[in-house]
């Protein structure tokens, strides 16, 4: 199973890098068409909007296809959006690249889930689904700071270069080492009519909430750890490196909990993430704590990340892979919306502080939906998970 995952982790690495590597890039490439910063920040807009159309558009379109192909589609698709990045003679081409790039991203991230189900042994699913999304936690560690250093002495285009050359590395290892799997043997209809159980839309809920607050302070973290922790802007990059390994750190500790109970592991984990959020809101002003928190609400948060892809492609019972990448469109649903009550706050005048307060009444608001998602599930009126009649069975790969 290592090989094959591994070759996911390397597509997810890519993505995450390029995903966050354009939020440190922003001012070299606003330079270089002469736009304002702000306007360059239609990049990070354009990004997510490919991610949130994507998502469930590609994946409905290569539904019945085996999905090492899709995957591998996919990785072409994202590749050939890097060349048009790469050459963009203007504003305008460089973000309809970004687009393109982007509606890879929620088909990638949920197809490659399901695989890291099925290739793993009963019992370890959770544990390989969150081996895959290891790529984009260590993209924050080391590709995001690394792009970024690259980016501003060499040039922004080599950046994202690189990350072409690291897509076409993807696709030569899904092509050697991901086995032959079949597509998800429904039809488009039975795919869509996951849609219709009130569980799919419950966790979805939950994700766009719960995980929103992440995005409501890391998207004015900058200002936070330096107007109120008092660290001067060179240490930002590595501050953000401490986020990084919370998350690696965290997503590790979540495929294990997630094997271990998916809703234990929720509700407790949106209580922690509500109380560490309030912490960081209460003690933010100490510099050292402060780093604390940075590392805390990474590690908490990402925690919780295969738990909650877990609820969902159970939720979904049969039609898994469209409701799969919806879960990656609703992570970006919930940046979206994070960065946009951050900024709300802010503009309040509430000081930089307010965002990291609205992170933890987001993560109690995640939490009461789960809670009523799981007691209804519980009672039988709404359960999770659903028979059916042809559930993938775990595929074994001999070892490499």
């Amino acid at each position: 199973m290592r090989l094959p995952v591994f070759a996911l982790a390397l597509g997810a690495f890519a993505i995450g890098t390029t995903e966050f590597v354009t939020m440190g890039l922003l001012p070299e490439m606003a330079a270089t068409f002469h736009v304002s910063i702000p306007t360059a920040g239609w990049l990070v807009t354009a990004y997510a909007l490919g991610v949130v159309v994507g998502a469930p558009v590609l994946t409905a379109a290569a539904h019945r296809h085996p999905r090492r192909h899709v995957l591998i589609a996919l990785m072409v698709l994202f590749t050939l959006g890097h060349v048009l990045s790469v050459l963009a003679p203007t504003f305008g081409v460089l973000i309809a690249s970004r687009v393109v790039s982007a509606l890879t991203h929620g088909a990638y991230f949920g197809a490659s889930a399901l695989v890291a189900r099925q290739l793993a042994a009963p019992g370890r699913e959770g544990q390989s689904m969150a081996l895959v999304a290891t790529g984009v936690t260590v993209a924050n560690v080391v590709g995001v700071p690394l792009g970024t250093a690259v980016g501003q002495h060499v040039g922004w285009r080599t950046t994202y270069a690189v990350v072409g050359v690291l897509s076409l590395l993807t696709i030569a290892a899904i092509a050697r080492f991901v086995p032959q799997l079949p597509a998800s043997g429904g039809s488009l209809r039975g795919e869509l009519q996951a849609f219709g159980r009130a569980q799919v839309w419950l966790t979805l809920a939950i994700t766009v909430l719960g995980f929103g607050g992440m995005f409501t302070v890391l998207s004015y973290i900058t200002p936070i750890l330096t107007e109120v922790a008092g660290y001067a802007e060179s240490n930002v990059p590595w501050l953000l490196v401490l986020f990084g390994l919370g998350t690696t750190a965290g997503n590790l500790l979540g495929g294990r909990l997630a094997d271990w109970s998916i809703p234990r592991t929720l509700v407790v984990g949106f209580v922690c993430l509500a109380a560490v959020f309030t912490l960081f809101w209460a003690t933010s002003a100490n510099p050292v704590v402060a780093a604390v928190g940075v590392f805390a609400f990474g590690f908490n948060g990402f925690a919780l990340g295969t738990a909650i892809q877990a609820r969902a492609i159970l939720a979904a019972g049969g039609g898994a892979s469209l409701v799969a990448a919806s879960q990656q469109a609703a992570f970006n649903v919930g940046n979206a919306i994070g960065a946009f009550l951050g900024g709300t706050v802010i503009a309040a005048g509430l000081g930089y502080r307010a965002p990291i307060l609205v992170a933890g009444l987001l993560a109690l608001l995640g939490l009461g939906v789960m809670l009523v998602a799981e007691r209804l599930s519980r009672s039988g009126r709404l359960p999770v998970e659903v028979p059916v009649r042809h559930r993938p069975e775990a595929v074994e790969v001999a070892p490499a």
